[in-house]
């Protein structure tokens, strides 16, 4: 069984299908990679033509994520609370909670977070970070968002991701790896490196 990381918050909006499938081309030349849908509106799976080189699955049932043959699974979840995430979650290696840097987003993600906690309480090798994605540039905002994110008890990830056409763009481009932005490729990638090196530390 390979690794998982599950990408989850109840809250809509805040970019987990574009970080799903940007972090899974990230992954893809190294690894054999699943990417798994388990929203039921499939807007991945439905999108899989755009993206020939890259394995995603609907998930039928959640306990066969585990049986993927595969070296990485990255799972992307609904926007709502779900009496299946405490099941994913205990089968992940890593759960990433993007949100955007907003209060309201800041008090969306507790109930997430809380999952999240339960889970490690079961399972302690249990790793999760929350990721500030879609950040507005030189928003004074940003930095008292981070300050409350990183009070809730799940570490705050170092790498941003901004608020680029690029990267809302990506998933009908094939990807932010085949883009001229420069800056949203390092990024992306950035987090990659950094989920990767908690996983394995």
């Amino acid at each position: 069984m390979g690794n998982i990381i599950t990408i989850a918050h109840q809250k809509g909006g805040v970019g987990k299908s574009t970080l799903a499938v940007n972090l899974a081309l990230c992954f893809q030349d190294q690894l054999k990679i699943a990417l798994v849908d388990t929203d039921l509106q499939g807007s991945l799976y439905h999108s899989r033509e755009e993206f020939p080189g890259l394995e995603i699955v609907g998930a039928n049932r959640l306990e066969d994520i585990a049986d993927l043959p595969h070296d990485l699974v990255i799972v992307d979840t609904p926007p709502y609370l779900s009496n299946k995430l405490p099941n994913l979650f205990a089968q992940s290696n890593f759960i990433l909670v993007p949100t955007k840097a907003g209060f309201f987003d800041v008090m969306a993600i507790r109930a997430t977070l809380a999952l999240v906690h339960e889970a490690q309480t079961i399972n302690p090798q249990l790793k999760a970070g929350i990721a500030l994605n879609m950040v507005k540039p030189r928003s004074s905002i940003t930095a008292d968002v981070a300050d409350l994110l990183e009070s809730l008890g799940t570490p705050l990830l170092r790498t941003r991701i901004h608020d680029r056409v690029s990267i809302a763009r990506s998933s009908i481009t094939s990807g932010i790896l085949h883009s001229t932005d420069k800056k949203a490729i390092e990024e992306i990638t950035s987090l990659a490196e950094e989920i990767v090196q908690l996983i394995i530390t």
